[in-house]
């Protein structure tokens, strides 16, 4: 992993060199060295159900634990808790995305990682210390999100993760903070306008995704190419190797952001409720973190962060939570 910032603004740059120079029509994608399906990342349904991993017929993906009546003040977690176990380390330890633009993403000119999702997590760390800054970033890709949960390397992961019934067996999560949904992303020179129109074609996602899952059990059939990062994605998009990238709109809208060549297209065709994860033997940092999104629903913070990520993209209400108990 000591190489791996390196590699990602390595990466970065690639992507706004091709960028800069994509005022002529793209390559088709074609003779790609990249694996067919099923690729790394991709668990078919009636393989995990077969397994015993298969989700709970009866979950709600979207309902988590309800929050205590009232928060304990910065710096005054209770004895015992998961909360003051933090405390004590001095730093909450969040598992972030470095590669999604206004949601998780190193800034070139900083070296800082910056976004959306950092802007949420920063707001648990206040609730905990006092201070938002107490955090450690780590980043990680989409397919180290649960097993860096269940391993204890961070606290709490902040990263456009879907919630659903198979990752509920595995870690929990908070209530949902942010609504998404899967869309396609293609250059503006593809004849392509959604997802039924890339049957055959190469369609790009992270391993470990919800999304590349959704790309190999489409109906049309596309060929779903699994890649580490998003960045992978776009810059296999932009030389012709993949035909389109698919995963949630947030992240497709941060790479149209980067590279004005390509476009979305299609509605959306999943729905995609974003939570924090956290481990399951954590239940009450898990209704603490609860306590922390409401706060932020009713004073207008969620919203805030929404707006200076998204901007016009914005979306005009907050996700209201849901509770199990």
């Amino acid at each position: 992993m000591t190489n791996r910032p390196a590699r990602i603004l390595a990466a970065l740059a690639l992507v706004g060199t091709l960028a800069a120079c994509s005022a002529g029509p793209r390559p088709a994608a074609g003779g790609a060295a990249y694996p067919a399906p099923m690729p790394l990342g991709v668990v078919p349904s009636a393989s995990a159900a077969a397994a015993g991993g298969g989700p709970a017929q009866s979950c709600n993906p979207r309902a988590s634990l309800r929050p205590p009546g009232s928060l304990p003040a910065p710096g005054s977690m209770p004895g015992g808790s998961a909360m003051r176990r933090i405390a004590d380390a001095g730093l909450l330890k969040v598992g972030v995305d470095q590669n999604t633009n206004l949601f998780g993403y190193r800034n070139p000119a900083s070296g800082q990682i910056e976004g959306f999702d950092i802007d949420v997590a920063r707001e648990v760390a206040r609730a905990i210390f006092g201070d938002p800054n107490k955090v450690q970033l780590i980043a990680i890709t989409s397919a180290q999100r649960i097993p860096y949960i269940e391993q204890g390397k961070v606290d709490i992961v902040v990263d456009t993760m879907t919630m659903n019934c198979d990752r509920w067996t595995k870690v929990s999560f908070s209530s949902v903070y942010y609504e998404a949904g899967q869309r396609v992303l293609v250059n503006k020179n593809s004849s392509a306008k959604g997802i039924g129109d890339l049957g055959g074609k190469k369609v790009c996602a992270a391993a470990g995704s919800t999304s590349i899952n959704n790309i190999a059990a489409n109906p049309a059939k596309p060929v779903a190419v699994s890649v580490p990062d998003w960045t992978d994605c776009m810059v296999l998009l932009q030389q012709g190797q993949v035909d389109a990238v698919s995963t949630d709109d947030t992240i497709l809208a941060g790479m149209a952001d980067q590279d004005p060549s390509t476009q979305l297209v299609g509605p959306k065709f999943t729905e995609e409720p974003y939570g924090m994860a956290m481990s399951k033997n954590s239940p009450d940092l898990v209704r603490f973190v609860n306590g922390v999104l409401d706060r932020m629903r009713h004073d207008d913070t969620l919203h805030t962060i929404n707006v200076r990520w998204l901007k016009d993209n914005a979306p005009s209400d907050v996700p209201q939570a849901v509770y199990q108990d």
